[in-house]
């Protein structure tokens, strides 16, 4: 592992700037840490309230992320309170957390990490822990002991297993106070502590000692064939994922029997080796590696050996018998070791492994999801090391419990921020790089949901898709060039679809083109297209969607972009009005033939939505304005002149009746159409 300190300017930085740059440098390494994983401190003086200095403890704030580690992600605590409770006897988790409270220097709604006590009782001025691949897959051994003293003798101690709070922290001051030569110490289970009176001796001092743990595994694994003996071959990875995909689904409806959930498929080479392997089925199924593994992957995962990998009736049956006796092996797992303050949390997996294929991993969130994966990949790493070292032991079952169980994790998710009202929702969106798909793209987000993004407009959607993910976390949307009138591109759409997010709840078909003239004037090439668009797109796509929705079994919400022209349609305007009708009653046919499945089909009919459309070309006003009758600078004005309210109609005033109708609020609605034109009277539904 290299040492990645690049001396910064130390007379610009003060000490928590270099808490940040050593933060940063720990949180970037995927070797040391698991997503969002470890915390840091470092002790200095601060002026308080008063003006005087005062002796601080900075330390991560209980959630942040070392990786993007900035100034505001560490608590200030007042250390001449936090010391003398070294001497205390003991204290229990909440009362400790109340008294970190009461020595916040500025208090806010954040909790310092629970591993504060640890860092205030180093006597040394930084210190860095994570949770290191490495160091983890040396104590999770039978001979830990043996080979930790091999490798270190006493310069790096170690302590077994302790739940983080009072109790460790005093066992780790007492280990200290008896090892004054160390530099580290090591939690049996969990991970590596370093210490240094500089940011820079704690971090030099960690890699140094996570270093001698990664030479030993490698010396270990040659000559080793770990994983190599192979039960079940992959299948080809272009047929992998249409039968992962063909499967998602199916996967879906059965992990959200209590929560709406999404998923996310993997199928890396890392990932493969271990769950084709011979011993990948024992190995799964021994436990997790430490507590942070166990907060986001549970116990275990489900692993499932289909008798047919091509036969996907059987494959579906098979899969859904595994996820239910996962359940239920789960619920009596928590009841052998609860006593009933906490009842049960979902049961449902956070990892599902399945040879040949590869992983899945679920969540409430993209996020959760991604992290769930994450965490995997280390673990099945660290089984992978240990297994080379000796034999993989994982943290007792009773441990786990105590961990998933924990009120100080369980207090974490009383604090999440509250859910929009499209959270954990899956939303397709056709036409999404410019206009109306692009402002029901963005309100979606806003409102909680996942955006999966397509249009033949790679930059667009590419653009939008970085812009909501800036906003609203990384993967929440998803952009992907697609034709709707390719039905290939189509199925490959949805199969990533599937892949990424791991199904659908909602489909917002807008993709559609203006084909001015009169008909008589109109060449045939251009009707066609105007159909092939604005009716057989609609129709492919609706197609995918209903066949998803019926397999999830979950209900679902298809939402059509039609017209004004429907209901009104406009001269020198046949094509679009035509075709834009055909897509209209195709929805309510949908609506008529999926009422039984819980999928509710209605249309949006907006008037002419000029903001940011590229259905208005120049070609399409200056015909528009002709057929009106109008100057091309007045078409606009034109148009928000002809509705009763005298409203100019925008992409939002659209996305709003998109959400509407997608929405639990119009759960009693279906096959019907929702104009959104300002009011106009030949186009009042009859």
């Amino acid at each position: 592992m290299e040492n990645c300190w690049n001396e910064p300017n130390d007379s610009k930085l003060d000490d928590l700037d270099l808490l940040v740059y050593q933060s940063q440098l720990i949180g970037n390494n995927p070797n040391l840490v698991l997503t969002g994983g470890g915390n840091t401190a470092i002790k200095t003086v601060q002026k308080d309230f008063r003006g005087l200095n005062t002796s601080v403890l900075f330390v991560k704030k209980s959630g942040a992320d070392l990786k993007t580690a900035c100034r505001d992600d560490f608590v200030g605590l007042r250390l001449d309170e936090l010391k003398p409770l070294v001497a205390h006897s003991d204290m229990l988790d909440h009362e400790m957390i109340d008294y970190l409270m009461h020595c916040m220097l500025n208090p806010t709604t954040y909790r310092p990490s629970i591993e504060t006590l640890i860092h205030a009782f180093i006597p040394m001025k930084s210190t860095v822990h994570s949770h290191s691949d490495a160091i983890v897959s040396l104590t999770n051994t039978k001979k830990k002991q043996e080979i930790l003293s091999n490798i270190y003798g006493h310069r790096v101690p170690y302590i077994n297993y302790l739940l983080p709070g009072f109790s460790l922290s005093k066992i780790v001051h007492g280990t200290i106070v008896s090892n004054p030569e160390a530099h580290g110490i090591i939690l049996i289970n969990h991970g590596l502590f370093t210490w240094g009176e500089t940011p820079k001796e704690a971090y030099d001092r960690h890699i140094e000692i996570t270093n001698l743990a990664e030479q030993h595994i490698t010396r270990a694994l040659l000559g080793k064939k770990i994983f190599n003996i192979k039960r079940t071959p992959s299948l080809e990875k272009s047929e992998a994922k249409t039968q992962a995909a063909i499967l998602t689904p199916t996967i879906r409806k059965l992990i959200c029997s209590e929560n709406s959930m999404v998923l996310t498929f993997n199928m890396d080479p890392d990932c493969l080796d271990f769950v084709n392997s011979e011993e990948g089925s024992d190995l799964s199924q021994i436990g997790p590696a430490t507590p942070d593994h166990t907060l986001h992957t549970k116990i275990k995962p489900v692993w499932v050996t289909l008798t047919d990998i091509n036969n996907q009736s059987l494959a579906s049956k098979e899969i859904s018998e595994a996820i239910k006796n996962y359940r239920s092996d789960y619920a009596k797992w928590y009841e052998a070791h609860t006593d009933h303050t906490q009842p049960i949390l979902d049961a449902n997996p956070r990892v599902i492994l399945v040879p040949g294929l590869g992983m899945w991993s679920t969540g409430k969130d993209i996020r959760a999801a991604l992290i769930a994966q994450d965490v995997y990949r280390h673990t099945i790493k660290v089984i992978k090391s240990a297994t080379a070292l000796d034999e993989y032991v994982s943290l007792s079952e009773a441990s786990a419990y105590q961990v998933e169980y924990w009120p100080m994790e369980l207090h974490k998710l009383t604090l999440a921020g509250k859910s929009g009202p499209f959270s954990s929702k899956i939303v397709l969106i056709t036409g999404a790089a410019h206009g109306i798909g692009r402002a029901v793209a963005q309100s979606f987000a806003s409102s909680g949901a996942h955006v999966f993004l397509t249009d033949i407009d790679a930059k667009g959607i590419n653009s939008l898709a970085s812009q909501i993910n800036e906003t609203h976390g990384y993967r929440k949307a998803f952009p992907f060039v697609m034709d709707v009138t390719d039905e290939a591109q189509v199925a490959t759409a949805f199969e990533r679809l599937c892949l990424t997010y791991g199904g659908l709840d909602i489909l917002v078909s807008n993709a559609g083109i203006a084909a001015p003239g009169p008909i008589d004037e109109l060449d045939l090439r251009d009707w066609n297209k105007a159909f092939s668009v604005n009716a057989t797109g609609h129709f492919l796509v609706a197609k995918k969607a209903i066949q998803i929705m019926k397999t999830q079994e979950l209900g679902g919400n298809i939402v059509f972009i039609g017209t004004r022209n429907v209901p009104s349609p406009g001269a020198e305007f046949g094509a679009y009005s035509s075709s834009k009708a055909a897509e209209v009653q195709l929805a309510k046919v949908l609506a008529l033939e999926n009422a039984v499945h819980g999928i509710r089909v209605n249309i949006v009919n907006p008037d002419a939505v000029f903001e940011g459309s590229n259905l208005w070309s120049a070609d399409v006003r200056k015909q528009r304005s002709k057929a009106h009758g109008v100057d091309i600078h007045q078409l606009e004005d034109f148009y928000v002149q002809r509705n009763l309210l005298k409203a100019k109609i925008t992409g939002d005033d659209v996305a709003r009746a998109v959400l509407f109708l997608a929405s639990d609020d119009s759960s009693k609605t279906t096959g019907t159409m929702l104009p959104v034109d300002g009011g106009i009277k030949d186009a009042f539904l009859r």
